[in-house]
């Protein structure tokens, strides 16, 4: 008896073990929250490796021109854009409108607004955005999909000809 019981521990033991745990939505959602702020600070700290660091490894992007960039494109034209220093890049902390969390895979809807300077001329552009998170094997939620898209360039980026507007940061090389 006490051996069937024993035997009867260790099986329900096991599919515990092995199920997979029971997501919470609200702190999934602060912690989406939490890298997207940290993406905001890394961007405006100028750490390169800080804002590659929330892009999955196999990040698909899609902004206007562009259908299919990637992680080593889009971390390449932030470090170049980083390590400009005649400019002043902020990003504001993000806007979030909406996050759906569904497992492992989240859709953020948001908004950033980037004021960019070059000496004297100031320019604030808003663009909206979808990003869809997935937890990594490291439980951390990081960007494998997103879509950017905004109304208006931003007119200092626009002046300096080596510098893509912000929508275009995420695109390939032609």
């Amino acid at each position: 008896m006490i051996r069937r019981l024993l035997t009867i521990a260790a099986v329900l033991i096991g599919i515990v073990m092995v199920a997979p745990a029971r997501s919470d939505p609200g702190s999934d959602k602060a912690a989406i929250t939490a890298r997207l702020q940290g993406w905001a600070q890394a961007f405006n700290a100028r750490n390169a490796a800080g804002v590659c660091d929330v892009f999955a490894p196999d990040l698909i992007s899609t902004v206007p021109e562009v259908l299919d960039g990637n992680r080593d494109t889009l971390c390449a034209k932030l470090a170049a854009l980083l390590a400009k220093p005649e400019l002043s890049l902020h990003y504001d902390s993000p806007d979030i409108r909406e996050i759906i969390v569904s497992g492992d895979i989240a859709v953020v809807r948001l908004f950033w607004t980037l004021t960019a300077r070059k000496g004297a001329e100031e320019s604030v552009t808003h663009e909206a955005g979808i990003d869809i998170f997935k937890r990594q094997p490291d439980g951390k939620w990081s960007i494998a999909r997103f879509m950017s898209f905004g109304t208006t360039p931003n007119k200092v980026l626009d002046r300096v000809s080596t510098i893509p507007q912000p929508m275009a940061l995420f695109s390939p090389p032609c």
